[in-house]
Formats: C-alpha cells, sequence, structure tokens
C-alpha cells in the first residue's frame, strides 16, 4: 500500500472518530439543527456520508497500518449504539467498521470515545480536527434539511456539495481543513440532489501541485471555511489554497469564514509569532528553491512571487471578520461551532432563496448594483436605487440582499416604509431594524432615542440594511441619519422613486433602474402568461403586442401575463382592445403613488407634459410654463427626480407611455366620453367632436387645449369663444398651405389666458373683449393679421412676443403697453417696414431677434436698454444702418449683425458695449475708411467679422486686438499683405484662428507664437505662397484651393497634435505618406480619430492591402486583432466631395482571405488630374462601448454610400500598434490637447473627423466628413 492509500485510511479513521468527540462536544447544536427523528438529541448526533468509495481500501488496512510506529494510533471503540435503527454492516465490515456504501455514525451519551493520540504530531492537530470534521458533518445535516425544506421545488434547483476536509500533506504536515459549500443550479433535474464527496472524489497524486480538480472545486464553492492554527503555514499547499480561496472571492465573491484556532488574527497577518516561525520555515524552502511535492501554478514562477501571494491572502484572509474560539464563551468550542453553524446556516438559505423569478432580466442589473456597493472595501457605504414605480427596484434590492447579506455581522431588510411608516410609525420601525441586526427584542420610546440607538448599537457593526420604498426624507433620519451610524464595512440599500431624497441625504452613488429590453420583457411576460393547457392561437403576435404596451416596465408585464394566463384568443383581443380606453387598475395604482406625492404646482405640470408635451422640446414649453406660473425650472426637476418624466439628448420631454397613460386618465377619468368635461383637451378627435356638438353652450373646465388640424374650422373658432377659464391655447396645422382668407376669427378670447401659440390665425385683429392681463407668451406663425389689434393694448404681464412668417403685417405694436416684455422675435416678416419706435426706449427687454424682414430699412435708436443682453439683426433691407447706440448697453453680451450698415456701430462699440462676450459682423458694409478699437471690449471671446464689402477696398485698420479671444474670424475681408496686424501673435488665448478666401501673399511669422491654437483655415488664399512655421498645438489644418501655394517640406515636423488635415485642389505638393505616418505617430491620435484629404495618389500607390474598384471591401482580421492592432484605416480614392460620406462596417461571413470587393477588380492609377485622396482612421477606443464591438470578428465588411462615379478605389487596412510610441486605442483626455476654455468651446474629439451610431450588434455606421 503506498503512502497516499495509508493517509486516505487514517483520514477515514479520523473521520470517524474525530466526527463522534466533535458530536458530543457539540451538543447543545441538537436543538438548533431539530432532526430528532434522524438520533439528534441532547449530547448525541446522527450524521451521515454518503457514497464513500474506497475501492480496495477496507478497514483490516485500517487495524494492519495501526500497528506501524511511526504513528501509533490508541483507539478504543466501545460501542456503537444507535438510538432508532441498527447499524448496518455490510459486505467488507471489520470489527463492526463499515467500509464501502453507506458510513453511519451515531452517539449519544452513553457512548464515550476515547481521545485520539497522535504521538508525533502537536496537540492542536487533534483539537482542530475534531472542529473541521464536527462542522463538516454538521453541515452536511444542514443540507439534509434544505434538502427535506425544498423538496417543493419543482423546477429550479439547488444542488449543494459539501466537500470533506482536504488534506494537503502527507500526515506529518497536515496542519489545516476547508469546507467547501458549493450552490449549483440545474433548472433541469426535477428534484433537490445532495451529495457529500468523499475523500476520493479529488485524486491527489503524491508529488504534484494542487490539481485542476481541486482547484475546480474551489472556484465552484460559494462559502469556504478556513481554519488557521499555528501550524498552518507549515504547508505550501495550504497557502497555495488560500491564494486560490481569496482569488475567487474577489472574483467571484465567494464566502470566506475564517476560524482562528489557538492563534490570533494579527498573528496571521503580520506574519508573527509560531504562526510566522512556519512561514518563515515555508518562505526559505522557497528561497532555497527545494522541491516541494505541490505546486499551485500550471508553469513555474518566481519565487518571491510566489511569497507575496501568499502574504497578501493571509492578510486579506486575517482582515475577514471570523471567529476566535478562546474568546468566545470562555473557550467552549460547542458555543463557536454554533455560530458557524449559525452563519453557514443562514449563508445556506440564502443561497437556497427562490429568487430567479423576480430576477428575470436582472442579472446584468445585479451585478451592477454589486459593483456599486464595493464590497470587501473600508467606509460606510449607501446606494440608492432609483426608478419609476413597478421598474424593478424592490426586486433589485432584495436580490442584492440576499445574494450578499452573509457577508455581514448583522443584516436587515425593512421593506414598504412608506406604507409601514403612516401605519405604525417610525419607532416600530427602528425597533425591527435594531431587534433583526442584535438578534434579541429591542423596544424604542421614542424616535430620537432609536436614532441614537442605532448610532450607538450598530456603529461598531458591519452591516447590510435595505430601506425599501422611501418617499420621506424623515424616514432615512429615523433609519439611517448619516454614514457614522454604522460601523466600517456596512452597506446601506435604499429604494426610491424620488432620486432628489437621494441626493439630498448624500448617498454614494444613485442607480437608476433601466427596464426591461424587449427579449427581457418577452422572458418575464411568458413566464406569468404561457399556459400549456390552453392554447391561444396567434400566441407570439398577441403577446408582442402586451409587451409593446407594456414598453419594459416588470410590474406590468407581471399583471398583464397573470391577467391573460388560461383565456383564449378572443379574450386577449378584447384586453388588448380595452387597455387602448382603460388602463389596467393594478398598474395604474402602482404609478399613481408618485403622482400624489407631488404638490398642487406639480400635478399640474406633471398633467401639462403628459397631455400637451410630450416630445415637444423644454425650451418650447417653458415659455408656457412660465406663463401659467408653475414655475418651472424646480418643477420640472422634481418630476425627473420623481421619475415621472425624463429629457432626450435633443432636450425633449418624455416618459414611459404608461406613465403618460395614467396621467391622460386622471384628466378624463371622471367623464372620459365627454371631452367638454375634461380640464385638457388634447386629442383631434375629441376636439372634432366638440365642433360637432353644441356650439353656443359655455364651458368654465377646460383650461388647455392642443389641436392639430388641417385647417380650424368657423365652428372651432365659436368652441373656442366659449371656453371662459382657457389658459392655455395651441394650434397646429398638420401640413403647410394656404389659409382660408373668408374665415372669421373667434368673437372672444378668454381674458383668462396665459398662453397662446396659433397657426395661420385668420386676417381679423384680436377681438377688442380680449383684455388678457395674465398673458404671458403670444406666439404667431403664419399669421394672416396686418396688425394685432386695434389701437392700443395694456398688457403688463406678456413677456413673450413671436411674429414669425407673417406676410402681411406691416406694423408692430406700440410696445409702451407691454412694459414687461423680455423677448421679442420678428422673423420673415416681408412686409414690415418699421419697428415702433418705443423699442428703443424698452427698459426690459432682453433678447431681440429681427431676421429676414426685408422691407425694414430702419431700427429705432437705442435710447435705454439697459437690460438687454442679445442683439441680432440680420438680412433685412440693404439700405438698414445700425442706429448709432446713446446709451450704455453693460448687460449685452452677444451681437450679431448680417448684412447691414455699421459704419456708425463701429465708431462706438467699445465705449457703449463693454460686457460683449461675442460678437458677429458678417458681410456687413463700410463705406469709409475706418479704424476698428477694440480697447473697451475686455471680455470678447468671439470675433467673427466675415465677409466685409469694403468698395474699392476701402482701408482697414485693427488698433488693437483683447488678448482675451480665442476665435478670430476674419474670412474673405479682402485682407492684403500688411492688413494683419502683427500683434496678432500677442493673442495667447487664441485657439482658433480664420483666415480664408483673402488676398494676402503670406502670414505673420509671429503666429508661431500662439501656443493655444488649435484651428488655422486658410482654405481658397488664392495669393498665399508660403507658410510660416506653425505652432505646435495645431490640431485641424485646412488649406485647400491654396493655387500658389509652394511646396512644404516637413511643416508638420513639430505638430504633434494634428488629426485633421486639408490639402487639395491647390498647387502644393507634400510627401503624403509621411505627412499620413507623421499623424499616426502624434499625440492626437492618443484620443481621437484622424482624416487627411490630399491632391493625388501617392497614398493609395502605396496602401497595403491594395485598394479596389467599386464601394464595398472585406478586411480579414489575424487572431488577437483587438490588441495587436489599434485601429482602422479607411482610403478612398475620389473625384469630387460632399460634406460627408456615409460608412458601414458588419461582420463578414465569407471565408475568403484578404480584402475583396464585390467585383475583386484591384484600382490603378489614372492620369486624371482631379484624383485626390482621403483617409480616415477609426480608433479602437471609439468602438469599443458599441454594441458592435466583438473581439472574436475574423472579418469585417465596409461599405462606403458614395456617388459610385465620383468613388474610384476603397480600402481598408489595420493599423499596427507600437509599444512605447504610436497611436494607442484609448479615449482619454489631455489638458495640454483641449486646454483651458470657458464660454468659448474649442475641444476636439472624434466627430471633427467621424461621428459614429451604434445601431445593432451586427452593424456600426459611422459618418466619415470630408469637410
Amino acid at each position: 500500500m503506498d503512502d497516499l492509500e495509508f493517509h486516505t485510511i487514517i483520514l477515514l479513521y479520523l473521520l470517524i472518530a474525530g466526527a463522534m468527540v466533535g458530536a458530543i462536544a457539540s451538543g447543545q447544536i441538537a436543538q438548533y439543527i431539530g432532526r430528532p427523528n434522524r438520533g439528534m438529541i441532547h449530547l448525541s448526533a446522527y450524521l451521515r456520508l454518503k457514497s464513500v468509495k474506497m475501492d480496495s481500501i477496507r478497514v483490516q488496512d485500517v487495524l494492519k497500518e495501526y500497528s506501524r510506529p511511526r504513528y501509533e494510533i490508541e483507539t478504543r471503540l466501545a460501542g456503537i449504539i444507535s438510538h432508532d435503527r441498527p447499524v448496518i454492516s455490510p459486505v467488507g465490515m471489520t470489527s463492526g467498521l463499515p467500509t464501502t456504501g453507506e458510513v453511519y455514525v451515531v452517539a449519544n451519551n452513553e457512548f464515550q470515545p476515547s481521545v485520539v493520540t497522535l504521538s508525533r504530531r502537536k496537540k492542536d492537530i487533534k483539537q482542530r480536527w475534531t472542529m473541521a470534521v464536527t462542522l463538516f458533518f454538521v453541515c452536511s445535516s444542514i443540507v439534509n434539511d434544505i434538502e427535506d425544506s425544498s423538496s417543493s421545488l419543482s423546477t429550479h434547483v439547488l444542488t449543494y456539495k459539501i466537500n470533506q476536509p482536504i488534506f494537503t500533506q502527507p500526515m506529518p504536515k497536515i496542519c489545516t481543513t476547508h469546507t467547501y459549500i458549493t450552490r449549483n443550479i440545474h433548472g433541469d433535474k426535477p428534484a433537490v440532489a445532495t451529495r457529500i464527496a468523499a475523500i476520493d472524489d479529488i485524486t491527489l497524486p503524491r508529488g504534484e501541485s494542487v490539481g485542476p480538480a481541486l482547484l475546480k472545486t474551489i472556484q465552484e464553492s460559494h462559502i469556504a471555511v478556513i481554519i488557521f492554527s499555528k501550524n498552518y503555514a507549515d504547508s505550501s499547499w495550504c497557502l497555495d489554497e488560500l491564494v486560490h480561496i481569496m482569488k475567487c472571492r474577489n472574483e467571484k465573491g465567494q464566502i470566506v469564514l475564517p476560524v482562528f484556532y489557538d492563534v490570533d488574527p494579527s498573528e496571521v497577518r503580520n506574519q508573527k509569532g509560531d504562526f510566522g516561525k512556519a512561514f518563515a520555515k515555508q518562505k526559505r524552502k522557497n528561497v532555497n528553491k527545494v522541491i516541494s511535492w505541490r505546486n499551485v501554478f500550471a508553469k513555474q514562477e518566481a519565487q518571491n512571487t510566489k511569497v507575496d501571494a501568499w502574504k497578501k491572502a493571509l492578510v486579506d484572509a486575517s482582515n475577514i471578520s471570523g471567529w476566535e474560539p478562546k474568546n468566545v464563551a470562555n473557550g467552549h468550542e460547542s458555543m463557536v461551532i454554533k455560530k458557524i453553524v449559525d452563519a453557514i446556516s443562514n449563508d445556506l438559505l440564502s443561497l437556497n432563496s427562490d429568487v430567479d423569478d423576480d430576477l428575470v432580466g436582472m442579472t446584468t442589473r445585479l451585478q451592477d448594483l454589486i459593483s456599486q456597493l464595493e464590497i470587501g472595501t473600508r467606509g460606510v457605504r449607501m446606494v440608492g436605487i432609483w426608478g419609476v414605480g413597478g421598474g424593478g427596484k424592490t426586486t433589485l434590492a432584495n436580490s442584492v440582499y440576499m445574494k450578499i447579506a452573509h457577508q455581514f455581522d448583522g443584516h436587515c431588510l425593512i421593506d414598504n416604509i412608506r406604507e409601514e411608516s403612516s401605519k405604525q410609525g417610525f419607532k416600530t420601525l427602528q425597533e425591527k431594524l435594531l431587534s433583526t441586526i442584535l438578534k434579541r427584542q429591542v423596544q424604542v420610546q421614542s424616535i430620537d432615542e432609536g436614532r441614537k440607538m442605532i448610532k450607538n448599537r450598530l456603529c461598531q457593526n458591519n452591516v447590510l440594511i435595505v430601506l425599501d420604498d422611501v418617499d420621506d426624507r424623515k424616514q432615512l433620519e429615523a433609519l439611517a441619519g448619516s454614514h457614522n451610524w454604522f460601523g466600517d464595512g456596512s452597506r446601506i440599500i435604499i429604494t426610491t422613486r424620488d432620486e432628489h431624497l437621494l441626493t439630498s441625504h448624500l448617498v454614494d452613488h444613485v442607480s437608476r433602474v433601466t427596464l426591461l429590453s424587449n427579449d427581457e420583457a418577452i422572458c418575464l411576460f411568458n413566464r406569468y402568461a404561457y399556459n400549456e393547457k390552453v392554447s391561444v392561437n396567434d400566441y407570439v403576435t398577441l403577446s408582442f403586442r402586451v409587451v409593446s404596451y407594456a414598453a419594459g416596465l416588470p410590474l406590468a408585464l407581471k399583471v398583464l401575463g397573470s391577467y391573460l394566463n388560461g383565456r383564449d384568443e378572443k379574450e386577449w383581443i378584447s384586453t388588448l382592445d380595452r387597455l387602448k380606453d382603460i388602463p389596467e387598475s393594478e398598474i395604474l395604482e402602482q404609478l399613481k403613488i408618485s403622482y400624489d406625492g407631488l404638490k398642487a404646482v406639480e400635478k399640474e405640470l406633471f398633467l401639462d407634459i403628459a397631455c400637451l408635451w410630450r416630445g415637444e422640446r423644454k425650451d418650447d414649453a417653458m415659455e408656457m410654463f412660465e406663463a401659467c406660473g408653475f414655475h418651472p425650472l424646480i418643477g420640472i426637476r422634481v418630476l425627473i427626480q420623481k421619475a415621472l418624466i425624463t429629457l432626450d439628448s435633443l432636450g425633449r420631454f418624455d416618459m414611459h407611455d404608461l406613465v403618460q397613460e395614467m396621467g391622460h386618465h386622471i384628466v378624463r377619468w371622471e367623464n372620459p366620453n365627454n371631452p367638454q368635461k375634461h380640464t385638457r383637451v388634447w386629442k383631434d378627435e375629441e376636439i372634432n367632436y366638440m365642433c360637432l356638438g353644441n356650439t353656443t353652450t359655455e364651458n368654465d373646465i377646460t383650461e388647455a387645449i392642443r389641436y392639430h388640424v388641417d385647417c380650424p374650422s368657423s365652428r372651432f373658432f365659436k368652441v373656442v369663444s366659449n371656453m371662459k377659464k382657457l389658459r392655455c391655447l395651441t394650434v397646429t396645422k398638420k401640413k403647410i398651405g394656404e389659409a382660408d382668407n373668408d374665415v372669421e376669427g373667434p368673437t372672444f378670447l378668454s381674458n383668462e389666458l396665459r398662453y397662446i401659440n396659433w397657426v395661420d390665425y385668420p386676417a381679423s385683429p384680436f377681438p377688442d373683449s380680449f383684455q388678457p392681463m395674465n398673458l404671458s407668451s403670444l406666439k404667431l406663425l403664419r399669421s394672416l393679421q396686418k396688425q394685432l389689434w386695434k389701437g392700443n393694448k395694456h398688457l403688463p404681464h406678456l413677456k413673450v412676443l413671436r411674429l414669425i412668417c407673417m406676410d402681411k403685417l406691416v406694423s408692430t405694436p406700440d410696445f409702451d403697453g407691454l412694459p414687461c416684455l423680455q423677448t421679442l422675435e420678428l422673423s420673415s416678416c416681408y412686409e414690415l417696414e418699421e419697428i415702433h419706435r418705443s423699442l428703443g426706449n424698452h427698459r426690459s427687454l432682453k433678447n431681440i431677434e429681427v431676421t429676414l424682414c426685408s422691407k425694414l430699412k430702419m431700427f429705432p435708436t437705442i435710447v435705454q436698454m439697459e437690460k438687454l443682453e442679445t442683439l441680432e439683426i440680420k438680412s433685412c433691407h440693404k439700405s438698414l444702418e445700425f442706429p448709432e447706440i446713446q446709451a450704455n448697453l453693460e448687460s449685452l453680451v452677444k451681437l450679431y449683425l448680417d448684412r447691414i450698415g455699421i459704419q456708425d456701430l463701429l465708431s462706438s462699440i467699445g465705449e457703449r458695449c463693454t460686457s460683449l462676450i461675442t460678437l458677429y459682423l458678417n458681410y456687413c458694409f463700410i463705406m469709409k475708411s475706418i479704424k476698428v478699437n477694440f480697447d473697451g471690449l475686455k471680455h470678447l471671446k468671439i470675433f467673427e467679422f466675415r465677409g466685409i464689402t469694403r468698395p474699392e477696398k476701402t482701408p482697414l485698420y485693427f488698433h488693437q486686438f483683447i488678448r482675451s479671444l480665442q476665435k478670430l474670424d476674419l474670412t474673405s475681408c479682402q485682407l492684403e499683405d500688411g492688413e494683419i496686424p502683427s500683434h496678432i501673435g500677442e493673442l495667447l488665448n487664441l485657439q482658433e484662428l480664420c483666415l480664408g478666401g483673402n488676398d494676402f501673399t503670406r502670414l505673420p511669422f509671429s503666429i508661431v507664437q500662439l501656443t493655444r491654437l488649435k484651428r488655422l483655415y486658410l482654405s481658397r488664399c488664392q495669393k498665399l505662397v508660403e507658410l510660416p512655421e506653425l505652432p505646435s498645438s495645431i490640431a485641424i489644418l485646412f488649406a485647400d484651393s491654396c493655387a500658389k501655394l509652394k511646396p512644404m517640406e516637413d511643416f508638420h515636423r513639430n505638430c504633434k497634435w494634428l488629426c485633421k488635415v486639408v490639402l487639395i485642389e491647390g498647387g502644393i505638393a507634400i510627401d503624403g505618406n509621411r505627412l499620413l505616418q507623421s499623424m499616426l505617430q502624434g499625440s492626437a491620435i492618443e484620443n481621437r480619430s484622424m482624416s487627411l484629404g490630399l491632391q493625388g495618389v501617392d497614398i493609395p500607390k502605396g496602401f497595403t492591402p491594395r485598394l479596389h474598384v467599386g464601394w464595398r471591401c472585406t478586411l480579414q482580421l489575424p487572431d488577437n486583432w483587438c490588441d495587436d492592432f489599434c485601429g482602422f484605416l479607411v482610403c478612398a480614392v475620389v473625384t469630387d466631395e460632399c460634406s460627408h460620406v456615409a460608412l458601414t462596417m458588419k461582420q463578414a461571413m465569407s471565408d475568403s482571405m484578404g480584402m475583396d470587393s464585390q467585383d475583386d477588380v484591384l484600382w490603378e492609377e489614372s492620369v486624371n488630374d482631379d484624383e485626390r485622396t482621403w483617409v480616415w482612421y477609426i480608433t479602437f477606443g471609439s468602438l469599443r462601448d458599441t454594441k458592435w464591438w466583438n473581439p472574436t470578428y475574423n472579418k469585417v465588411l465596409f461599405s462606403l454610400t458614395y456617388q459610385i462615379s465620383k468613388l474610384r478605389g476603397f480600402g481598408v487596412t489595420l493599423v499596427r500598434r507600437k509599444s512605447g510610441s504610436g497611436p494607442v486605442d484609448t479615449l482619454t483626455d489631455s489638458s495640454e490637447f483641449s486646454g483651458k476654455e470657458d464660454d468659448y468651446t474649442c475641444k476636439f474629439d472624434i466627430s471633427d473627423s467621424i461621428d459614429i451610431h451604434d445601431d445593432s450588434t451586427n452593424i456600426l455606421r459611422a459618418r466619415l466628413k470630408f469637410w
């Protein structure tokens, strides 16, 4: 018999004897386990070991080996007595001991086993074995309990494997045990199977490393019990296992329960004392490279690395809260074992919890939330779960709680706090929290006392607390007032519908619950709706309709699924039809909870958005909300925080379909079929119904109407005339067309109106009786009126007046009657000849825009406009001259003038407009020589002076540019040599310089001093012959259509940030390949993509693989392409450009190698001179976060959407990653590149050259920009 067999037999013997000793020592556990029918009575334990495979090893061999002197083992078995059944003695038993089949170990108070003595080992071996083996068998019994309690499970089954203590050295080196409890889910098995693996389940060959089977067992385990002792570090195998256990804890969340048996955790942590001596001995062995019979790694690593890994594992394990038997109950092992069994039992029950039903579609969300909890790190962390009602917040919180509760000293989940606090009060909730965590009944006399008790009693405890459905800050103040209430490592999870509760409570992270995807929703719905006993025709189509209606809301899917389960096809169809008009009440009531918690003004705001403004831009709606006194800035924020509404990327209002339906129901539920009884009317069919009814009946209920119609009828005007309480009126047209000139407008409009937005208002002026004292916003589009009203009207609260495309309007109202006006817009009013002179004295106006009023010849003289912030006058009559400014415009920050005379303005702007930040003077007229003086504009950042008309090139002098300038645009100003001042190099903050379309031959050499310049535009400078040295900061250079520009030798050598260069349609000749390689090596490529446009075909001629004719090609991807390369390089040969070209990328399915096209015709250089090359570099960093990205792709099909007659060649290649230099694929920011910007932004990212559109997992689209 070899040593391994011998040690295996000894192990079995010790398991039996040790279990008996441990069973007696653990008699108090009997009541906890509660198995009297299996012999678990006072001072007795019935424990069983299934499927012990000994093969040829028999107990006779145990007795034979017993006589060996090196292991003098004395034993005395007084007898084996069974309480409730005889001992089973299968074939092969000797001296009453079983060998194969089932082993039953029974002990009671009449049985006194002897002490097991190992004459050559230290005393702690026997003691540790007693504890380890006892824990092993007690855990087995717990599993049996779980097996019985879980027998009713039919679908989702838990299989527990308890691996008995595994010995990692020959007997002289036995030093520890690990008990692994593994949970596996096997949904395809009909019943629970409990197995306790014997030692032969894992083969441990002599002299080899920790085998794959053992490592696999550790990895598959959910619980690992580690018993540290003074001799633990004697074994490198033990230490290797520990390293692997801690790795599984960090990566897989494995539960680790350390027991410090006769050794202090600090000795383990610091490798001191007897433990340190054992560790030092093991360390010396490794340093001397003594051949060990175990090696945990597949390939030998440096020994110092292994020792460091041991040390880290020991430190990490010793920092885990565990048990020290000597410090528990005066050292009574039974109490220690009870605590450990309690912990394991709780963990097993947690793992056994059937949460799969709730976890449909939640797996990723669960993992994300657990990662945000940062379990294992120091400090207290509060995490909030926020989202719409019925979105899965409670399900997610409960699932996380069940999964991680075992890792804390105490844990408590308080659900439905919103309702429970109103019913039972805060004291009851405080008592529940304390009693659950402290595991004893606690009474609280007052809320303040409860706060103090929670803080004082839990501040040293590592606890997990879940507070579900919080809706009031007082609830948080009573239960989890501050981080310092709880001990180090504690985690507090809060679920709520109100994000503000979380942010105001200073939680560390707010996690918004995302609704289910379509696939997840179908899965959850089928779980509740599918009934194999009831066949439903067209089940799939009907299911999709329900899923579409629910729009990813788990509550709706469960409710509707349960309701439809067992019903036939007709009942399904009837239910779906009913849902169009009548929402499901159970869903509605849950969603309405958030609405009920709003203030009255917030409720009105929500109903307006739900009924009138969903899908509309927030900025457009704000005028109406302000007009109605809803205080929308704070109100909208509250609605967003309560997950009732959202804003999309374009700033438009949105919300869940069922939330909108809830809002509609609130408005319509009392009189669903009588729209005249609704406060808001928005359905065209209901308004048409009102027009067909009695149009003479007064309506004092309707407050808001939104009508979208081809052409309003006279009956509609009568209906509106009868709405006495109307505050909001919106009339829009479905399609643009001629308005009916013969239709008479309303004879009456409610004086309660606060907001009017009317398209195609009739020619008649507003009624004389119309005196809307509260009107705040008036917007008319394509109105036929010549004047708004007869005479003067006093509208004391009107803030916004927008008159757009009013072809017949000839005059504006007297602005003296509009004292609070803040915004005036006059656009495309082609017959407007004058603006009332009172405008120049208006003291409340902040924004004025006058655009495309082609007959407007005069703008009022500005006398008093101290609040004016923006003034825009564009494209009016060519004779319009901007008037002299007679007053200081201290608030004016933006002045935009286009195509008007500005002679007088330039002489006074520096004195009157000292706060200007942005000044646009584009395509304006200067009739005589003028000196532009900006000395007074200390805050100016953007100056555009484009396309200035100077008869006979009237001299233009720039006295001094302001150093605060960040953008200077002098495009098409007919500038010649000497007219660009040399002091331009003093603009140290300048980031963008546009000088295209001018007549100079050279640029000032001082440009190189612009150390922050990022963009330089020199397009269409036909006389430009050479470039000066460029600043190293240049990122974008346009020098196209510069016919006389001389060849440039390495002009780019110092430009390390270049990411976009266009040099086409000019006389310039450069080495394109050198420029391309220089750009690919530059710093800019580290965080963005790149584009290059050159005249000629130097780059395509050397492109590998060769370009093809056509618009499509396939690129073969080598192994590890995403690691060895950093991006795609796209090359196209074209004869003309538009603004951009669309590139599509998708996985290719063909088996061909290299790059191929639809016709496999290779591109050849032609004799035409009009061919130019465009190259785009697409960094992998811009693709990694897209759905399309998949490192397993081996081919990608690229296609260009472009006019085939203008596309001559097309190809794609990979850009190799270079160590230490060259392009990388990470998207990181660079402070040197971005610079520090304030109001003006000159940031450069991938969108300068390429826009990525992530459509699906299979296809990705990019817009490659030419310009």
